[in-house]
């Protein structure tokens, strides 16, 4: 193998430990969640992550076996155009009255790092990346641990203050009057 072959596989290793990573936890915290709309978030976050997963499996077999990159992987997306949208619709229909918990604020605290790391990571990788379908990889990885994790920001911050939220999302009585 080339030197540039054992750069890629040692970046999918890490990528899908990293991944496995956030989808054990995302279980973990559908399984403790004491709030539905935190359940259905984690849900969503847990099965990209599975879709993570499975993109860098057929990646790493097409590398490992020899292969140039191909479009494979393009075929695995999640299931929602913008989770920070999906969030957003869903917490306008739950209104400012929630009932929230100290360990499903944790828990948020906690999955807004492992995608703040996710994205440190990629964008630390796609600035070594050479080959183009490589680097088409990389961005879209980045694209969605940002969307994951501007929806937990977005959440952490509604289930913290939900008035605050409303009037900052809503711009309600932000117009200088």
């Amino acid at each position: 193998m080339t030197p540039e072959t054992d750069r890629v596989l040692e970046m999918l290793s890490v990528a899908l430990s990293m991944e496995n990573k956030g989808k054990s936890f995302y279980e973990k915290a559908i399984a403790e969640c004491k709030n539905s709309l935190g359940k259905d978030i984690f849900t969503k976050l847990r099965d990209d992550e599975l879709i993570h997963v499975d993109r860098i499996k057929v990646i790493y077999a097409e590398i490992k076996g020899g292969e140039n990159w191909s479009e494979a992987w393009k075929a695995l997306n999640p299931d929602h155009d913008e989770l920070g949208a999906m969030f957003r619709a869903i917490a306008v229909k739950n209104g400012p009255e929630v009932q929230v918990d100290a360990e499903d604020l944790e828990a948020l605290g906690i999955g807004i790092e492992l995608e703040a790391a996710a994205v440190k990571f990629y964008q630390e990788y796609l600035a070594k990346a050479t080959d183009p379908m490589e680097r088409e990889f990389a961005q879209k990885m980045i694209l969605e641990e940002k969307d994951h994790h501007h929806a937990l920001t977005d959440m952490h911050q509604y289930l913290s203050n939900p008035e605050s939220w409303f009037e900052e999302m809503e711009h309600i009585g932000l117009d200088g009057a």
